[in-house]
């Protein structure tokens, strides 16, 4: 198979709906970990294909989601400085801080524009060397390269009106964090596809080896979807706990060794915290001392310390927030008692109603009003 269509055949996918329920002899609960895989199987009702023993979670693969909400009134801060241009994928620009959003801080002035690469930033810091320019570094391994790539070439060039924001995060600490709560009840995971091809596979095999879960690196189309659901239940069926490659037309175990090098040069691994979920030791990746000078918060001091202080007198997030949950499996969107009600796109509680891969939005498009299994 090469093409899309042949990803979303009907029969193809129903004849793989049937090989799961023939598999299928006990309750299993499996997690997606990608939100672009969450949209998918909301989408296309995949998990209504499935046997009633088998369950679906969502996960907390949405880098968006799991940005701290410090982190964005930090943003927001800097964006406010005058002669600072600050980029940012479009999806961050509706994520809620404590005191407002990017979106919100564009209407009142502030110069922040959309990017479709890190590149763009880059680009716009050479044609403005009068301004500050201030990448807004969010994502997993996935963007994790061109994050990387944006400011090893800044540093070549000199550019010493170029700095990044970083709140990067990576996947396999988040997927042992899931595995070591208390109330865990995920028996296998599917992969993200796209976080292996940077990465490769060798880190999930040690994942699965230590915790004894079955994990399927698995791509984002229907037939993807369900292959990688039926590769994990025979597994679970079998007592195996093994990582096997669905998504084989894109991911090799090495991964992209040249991304994985940029990364390494530019970027060393730190504790991150995630919004609802807390803090997880070695799940992100920040700026080298070699390129501190890049450091967007090292370089706006006054506007960091003066934004700490003001977080201090602010309301946390609302407790009527349930994401966190959400992120970690524990809950679907439509089992809050917000969804759809007080929370809405419009009026999002949490990120994962705003942004494009966030469960609770994918709920919202696609099963509002017709309920959820």
């Amino acid at each position: 198979m090469k093409y899309i269509d042949e990803y979303r055949d009907v029969g193809l996918v129903r004849d793989c709906a049937r090989a799961i329920a023939a598999a299928v002899t006990r309750p299993w609960t499996l997690m997606e970990v990608c939100g672009g895989q969450t949209h998918a199987i909301v989408r296309y009702g995949l998990d209504q294909l499935l046997p009633k023993e088998l369950t679906l979670v969502h996960g907390p693969g949405c880098p968006v989601c799991v940005t701290p909400q410090a982190v964005v009134d930090r943003a927001i801060a800097i964006a406010g400085t005058p002669g600072v241009i600050l980029c940012s994928f479009g999806d961050m620009l509706r994520v809620p801080g404590r005191r407002g959003d990017l979106l919100a801080a564009k209407a009142e002035g502030a110069d922040v524009r959309v990017m479709y690469s890190p590149l763009d930033a880059l680009e716009l810091a050479r044609r403005h060397r009068e301004r500050q320019v201030v990448l807004f570094a969010v994502g997993f391994e996935t963007t994790a390269p061109a994050h990387a790539l944006a400011v090893h070439l800044a540093r070549r060039e000199g550019l010493t009106n170029f700095s990044a924001l970083v709140s990067l995060v990576l996947v396999p600490p988040a997927m042992e964090a899931v595995l070591e709560a208390p109330a865990r009840r995920v028996q296998g995971f599917l992969a993200a596809g796209h976080v292996c091809a940077v990465m490769g596979v060798r880190a999930y095999e040690d994942l699965a080896r230590r915790h004894r879960v079955p994990i399927v690196v698995t791509g984002f189309e229907p037939l993807d979807i369900l292959q990688g659901v039926h590769m994990c239940v025979r597994q679970l069926e079998a007592g195996r706990a093994e990582v096997e490659n669905q998504y084989a037309r894109a991911v090799k175990s090495e991964g992209t060794v040249q991304a994985q090098a940029l990364m390494a040069e530019v970027f060393g691994t730190i504790a991150r915290e995630w919004r609802g979920i807390g803090e997880i030791p070695a799940s992100g990746l920040g700026l080298r001392s070699a390129y501190a000078e890049f450091d967007a918060a090292r370089r706006f001091p006054a506007v960091v310390q003066a934004d700490l202080d003001a977080a201090a007198a602010v309301e946390p997030e609302p407790t009527r927030c349930r994401s966190g949950q959400v992120l970690q499996g524990l809950l679907k969107p439509s089992e809050c008692p917000e969804f759809g009600r007080a929370c809405t796109p419009d009026n999002p509680l949490g990120a994962t109603m705003v942004s494009g891969e966030g469960a609770c939005a994918a709920y919202y498009r696609y099963r509002r009003g017709v309920g959820a299994p």
